[in-house]
């Protein structure tokens, strides 16, 4: 093979099923997504090999975990045409604009908008009967202070929920609670997660948008969604609080998890990415294949690196999209090794320890 662009790690269990048995996608218990905003878009090329060579072969029910940007993509996946979802998602997202200076209320009005267009007519009922897939969003909804929507309030109660956090993760229960939307026609292997207080909502077509939605709502930067049909009462934010890179259990005994991500390592949550001692429960990527782009493909990426929130101050609207799109472009041969690997049965040979 040419150069190689993609690192596969899989936990434990997954490393030793795969090097002996080889891979197949009927395996695939879970499929998982993490928070992170633009940097989806080194994925995106990605999840349509998924989507054309992977989805097609699974035996449900799998499950579908996002927070953020994560659920969105799913929110794609399991539409009947995924592939037409994905590159309206791609196409709305690159070229979302705003005024000079956007307040919170207009990000989060475009926030809608661009998953009006995702979900399109008959998105939501779709998702909702997939007949393999079974989508779940985890959000958090926020405790006391962390509920204000005022600026300084919310922003003190979020340098005082980080400081704590670097003390103890557990501290974050003070600030949040987990509120995961679930498809209850097959529980997943996170319904009992444990660490942090926890709702549970049947999700329905009542509830579903303002579910993806709130997943996404960083704070700060997106109004909260109050008052989520079916759930408790309160400001419902972005998952990737406590779940940034989803350290819950991935996957149910026998099957595997698939985790297509933007990085090579997994972060528990938002408070945490510049704790570099702070890791993920093994036990939760026993049974997890990580797939992420090499350190050597994001340094020859256009700006050199994996796009982020940053890009919408650092560039005017013009140079952003376009730079978004060029990044797009030259994620082509991460969707071309992918395929490779799985049609080829060369997995096993690729593995590294998680």
């Amino acid at each position: 093979m040419a150069q190689r662009n993609l690192v596969f790690r899989a936990g434990p269990g997954a490393y030793d099923i795969v090097r002996r048995h080889g891979f197949a996608p009927e395996q695939i218990g879970t499929i998982a997504g993490a928070s992170g905003g633009a940097k989806w878009l080194v994925l995106s090329q990605m999840d349509r090999v998924i989507l054309e060579t992977v989805i097609p072969r699974l035996q449900g029910p799998v499950h579908l975990i996002g927070t953020s940007i994560g659920a969105w993509r799913f929110a794609c996946y399991a539409q009947s045409d995924p592939i037409a979802a994905i590159e309206r998602f791609e196409d709305a997202y690159i070229h979302q604009s705003y005024s000079d200076a956007p307040d919170i209320h207009e990000i989060t009005a475009k926030s809608r908008e661009i998953l009006a267009i995702v979900l399109g007519d008959d998105g939501v009922t779709e998702i909702l009967s997939h007949p393999v897939l079974r989508t779940h969003i985890m959000t958090v909804r926020a405790r006391h202070i962390a509920a204000a929507e005022q600026k300084q309030v919310l922003a003190a109660a979020l340098v005082t929920a980080a400081s704590l956090n670097a003390i103890s993760r557990r501290a974050l229960g003070w600030f949040f609670e987990r509120a995961l939307f679930f498809d209850a026609r097959d529980l997943p292997p996170f319904f009992d997660v444990t660490g942090f207080p926890m709702q549970r909502v049947m999700m329905r077509k009542e509830n579903l948008v303002d579910a993806i939605v709130a997943t996404g709502s960083i704070p700060l930067v997106l109004s909260g969604v109050k008052d989520i049909y079916g759930a408790l009462p309160g400001v419902y934010r972005d998952g990737g609080v406590i779940d940034y890179h989803l350290d819950l259990p991935h996957s149910d005994d026998g099957r595997l998890a698939l985790y297509p991500h933007f990085f090579e390592h997994i972060v528990p949550g938002w408070f945490d990415k510049k704790l570099t001692w702070r890791r993920p429960d093994p036990v939760n990527v026993e049974r997890t294949i990580l797939i992420s782009p090499s350190a050597e493909f994001v340094a020859n990426l256009p700006n050199r690196k994996i796009p982020d929130r940053t890009d919408f101050q650092s560039f005017v609207p013009t140079e952003r999209m376009r730079l978004w799109r060029d990044v797009v472009k030259a994620c082509e041969p991460l969707a071309d090794e992918l395929h490779e690997v799985i049609e080829k049965g060369e997995l096993e040979t690729r593995l590294t320890p998680l």
